[in-house]
């Protein structure tokens, strides 16, 4: 991706310039657009931000430019399919303003020690009093079967909740799905241990268990 939006662009995409979080205005063709080296596919790339008049110029330069390349255009399953191998969070199917963040794995985006903001004493409380469920993302053996959401999750044969949104992983191998696990006063090596299950249309399929993305754990491919 760093390539073939340097072909359309001259500005600096260099990991110096352009790290990982970061956003900047560029030219584009004979366009301009706003930049952020953001993923929501665990992979390198950025996310453009065009305005609608100039939006089918800018999208005809990148094809053009990416027809070398090998450039395929994707739609959102494929782009699902990506997310959900990341463990990346879907609003409204893995988080929603009922959840709490901690028992979502998403502690490390939230910062108590900067002040007051809505919230905050919720994750304190969540703190002091431990996690009742933890997020946990699935891959089932079998690599046959699919996931969508709402298949039962089994935790050592017993039904302990749904799973909140799945899709085939291509590159894992195998149907992927997130869900939450009961896991009160349990360390994370508790809810490892157990032996897990996932139900379709009545059929239970043996499952591996990780409270840390299966892709690209240590996210080194985004910071590329």
């Amino acid at each position: 991706s760093r390539k073939l939006i340097q072909k359309v662009s001259p500005n600096d995409f260099s990991n110096d310039n352009n790290p990982f979080g970061t956003f900047q205005e560029i030219e584009i063709g004979m366009g301009l657009a706003r930049a952020h080296r953001v993923t929501y596919v665990g992979e390198l790339g950025w996310e453009l931000y065009v305005s609608t008049d100039q939006a089918a110029h800018v999208f005809e330069a990148i094809t053009e430019a990416g027809t070398d390349a090998g450039m395929k255009l994707c739609g959102l399953h494929t782009l699902d399919s990506c997310r959900i191998e990341k463990a990346f969070r879907h609003f409204g199917h893995d988080i929603t303003d009922e959840d709490n963040v901690l028992e979502a794995g998403l502690g490390f985006a939230v910062k108590t020690a900067k002040g007051d903001f809505i919230g905050r004493d919720a994750v304190l409380k969540k703190k002091e009093s431990g996690l009742n469920r933890r997020l946990v993302q699935f891959r089932l053996k079998d690599t046959q079967p699919l996931l969508f959401h709402n298949e039962a999750i089994l935790r050592d044969g017993k039904i302990v909740g749904p799973i909140t949104s799945g899709n085939y992983g291509h590159h894992l191998g195998g149907a992927i799905g997130l869900g939450y696990v009961p896991c009160k006063g349990e360390s994370e090596a508790d809810v490892l241990s157990s032996s897990y299950e996932i139900e379709i249309a009545g059929e239970r399929f043996a499952a591996e268990a990780s409270l840390k993305p299966m892709y690209d754990p240590k996210s080194e491919r985004v910071r590329m």
